[in-house]
């Protein structure tokens, strides 16, 4: 395979007497290379069975044997076809014949692959309509193939700028509407990112960053599991690695597989964003005596607990973590398989019951509440698409109920850290002021001093609760509200 992924350059010119055709490298090629093979099937499986595109696509590129550059590629081609969606289906909407919404979802799934490669990759025009149009034919026909050909055709004619420009004309005169197409971002998560912006008292002119942080490949970060590796040790396990920017246990991986590290295959390390590690040793920094008994509320799939249960074994500490669903139960089990016997105890238990079984039993409660996920969209690629703002009222009600069980675990003086990978406003600030107004026992505390006792020159904003940001702390968008109860 070539640099610009396409077919072999022929040696020499066209035969004596023959024409070269420009569509005739696209009729006469029958399969897709593997790699575009790898992302199409992960857009299908997404599509039609809800999958995820991250626990997909590693191990199909495992068993078809993709590695190297055709991996990177095949990963590229798939997650930011995801990602950038909402614009393709714009810019698409302007060349083909038919609405969008009416196109066949494999037939414009290969499309949105195609767009991608012209319009993302800079694929050389030639190679990304023959190889689209070879995909085509292989799984939807010759007929919507030749669509395929005149489409992508019309779209290599004009420069990206071109055609992102009249897609954010199309959107009309709202700026939030161009901004949700060009960003590729569906409309209501734009207008509830630039709400808690301003709620984080940041300046909601950094909206158009903070979306386009969400469209750049994030950087695969580890987390030394303290007493079971050291960062010294992790850094030099993985070649060309870097300290993280905040944790003192982050490492930033420079690329390659993590489950080929030795610290991460025994479970001395594992995958875990920075803002992740970062909140859940900010619970830990907070001041709580005495200290012995730890609760994880809602466990799965075990990174925090993992975190979580390695300072405890240094401490003295035990800490419970419950999972309400017994595939992530176990998802906990193995994360915590690596500590000493008897540190953790996983229990496949419902939270919200957990406050009235054991009342007043814990001295720090974690509550890494469900949520609508809109802060981790840069790894979740699909996950943009699939939330809707009707999901908010069951999930808030969800948590409250959460919130409310941590309070009743923890003892009085106890600490309780509401977590939330996202930072929309109702399901940060509201459900932490929902709880106040109702229980005269808890008083928020001031999440910043606890945060920064772990990091101490992260930029953080005015209010008590600490909101990280993709475009200013390169972290997920997690959210840490820490209670006392009285």
């Amino acid at each position: 395979m070539t640099a610009e992924r396409g077919r072999p350059p022929r040696r020499g010119g066209p035969a004596p007497g023959r024409r070269r055709s420009a569509q005739a490298p696209a009729q006469r090629r029958r399969v897709a290379d593997p790699a575009r093979r790898a992302a199409f099937d992960v857009l299908r499986e997404v599509a039609d069975s809800d999958a995820y595109a991250n626990l997909v696509l590693p191990p199909l590129l495992r068993s078809r044997g993709i590695r190297g550059r055709d991996a990177a590629f095949a990963t590229e081609l798939a997650y930011g076809t995801l990602r950038l969606r909402g614009r393709y289906d714009a810019v698409l909407g302007l060349v083909a014949d038919r609405p969008v919404a009416e196109v066949d979802a494999p037939l414009l799934d290969v499309l949105r692959l195609g767009a991608h490669q012209l319009l993302g990759m800079r694929v050389p025009a030639h190679a990304a309509v023959s190889e689209s149009v070879a995909l085509a034919r292989a799984h939807v026909g010759a007929g919507p193939a030749q669509m395929v050909n005149a489409v992508l055709r019309r779209l290599a004619a004009e420069p990206p700028e071109a055609w992102l420009a009249r897609a954010a004309e199309a959107a009309g005169p709202d700026p939030l509407e161009r901004l949700a197409v060009v960003e590729s971002h569906p409309a209501w998560v734009v207008r509830a990112l630039r709400q808690a912006l301003a709620a984080d008292g940041r300046d909601v002119d950094e909206l158009g960053a903070l979306l386009a942080a969400d469209n750049a490949p994030p950087a695969v970060t580890l987390v030394a599991r303290p007493g079971l590796v050291t960062r010294d040790d992790l850094l030099a396990a993985a070649a060309g690695a870097r300290p993280g920017r905040w944790a003192p246990t982050a490492v930033v991986a420079a690329g390659g597989d993590p489950a080929a590290l030795e610290p991460v295959r025994r479970g001395a390390a594992g995958v875990q964003d920075e803002g992740s590690q970062l909140v859940a040793l900010a619970l830990l920094a907070a001041d709580a005596d005495p200290d012995e008994r730890w609760l994880d509320l809602a466990a799965g799939p075990g990174g925090k607990a993992a975190l979580l249960g390695a300072v405890a074994a240094r401490r003295g500490a035990r800490l419970v973590a419950t999972e309400v669903q017994p595939h992530r139960a176990r998802l906990v089990e193995r994360a915590v398989a690596a500590l000493p016997p008897g540190v953790v105890e996983v229990r496949c238990a419902d939270g919200r019951e957990v406050g009235a079984a054991e009342p007043g039993t814990y001295d720090r409660v974690l509550l890494d509440a469900p949520c609508t996920g809109l802060g981790a969209l840069r790894r979740r690629p699909e996950a943009r698409w699939r939330r809707a703002p009707s999901d908010l009222p069951p999930l808030t009600r969800l948590q409250g109920e959460l919130l409310a069980s941590a309070v009743d675990a923890v003892r009085p003086g106890g600490l309780v850290a509401y977590v939330t990978c996202s930072p929309h406003v109702a399901e940060t600030r509201a459900v932490v002021a929902d709880l106040l107004r109702a229980r005269a026992d808890v008083e928020q505390l001031d999440a910043r001093d606890a945060v920064r006792r772990v990091a101490p020159d992260v930029p953080l904003g005015p209010d008590p609760a600490v909101q990280l940001w993709p475009h200013v702390h390169g972290t997920d968008a997690m959210h840490l509200a820490l209670l006392r109860r009285r």
